[in-house]
């Protein structure tokens, strides 16, 4: 189990990965967590997702900490491939669940009711390339392959 979770290669491109995840990420979690880039913060969106969304009170929560700390996981690349793998889960999710009526287009010209889809797609295969390759180099996992 901890051979699967920490495995990676020595190659760079992860690491790239790694770092666009989190510039690409973070700010939504930091949104959510701590109302930063005009977000609500933690009670804000919890009260959204449970009141509005409908949401068990849990699951508000892991929403709101994956998409919070998962990034920040990425970019130390410490447990990628779960945090990779948390991030795919609620991407997918809100594009289902909150994004798909839109369409598949980022509302780029202000011609659509919300944002599509698009951006959660890229964010996704952008994170399944992480949780099938690993953190690569310079990162906590590369360095704790060796321990176990």
């Amino acid at each position: 189990m901890f051979d699967y979770l920490f495995s990676t290669s020595g190659d760079i491109i992860p690491l790239i990965l790694r770092i666009t995840a989190f510039v690409v990420i973070f700010p939504h979690g930091a949104q959510k967590l701590l109302g930063w880039f005009g977000g609500y913060g933690f009670k804000g969106t919890y009260g959204f997702f449970t009141g509005t969304m409908k949401f068990p009170g849990i699951l508000a929560v892991l929403i709101i900490l994956g998409e919070s700390f998962g990034p920040v996981l990425l970019l130390v690349g410490f447990l990628t491939k779960f945090a990779a793998a948390s991030i795919t889960i609620i991407m997918i999710g809100a594009a289902i669940l909150a994004h798909r009526q839109n369409g598949f287009f980022i509302n780029w010209n202000g011609n659509q009711k919300g944002e599509g889809y698009e951006f959660h797609i890229l964010a996704a295969g952008l994170l399944i390339a992480l949780v099938v390759g690993g953190a690569g180099v310079y990162s906590v996992d590369f360095n704790l392959i060796g321990k176990f």
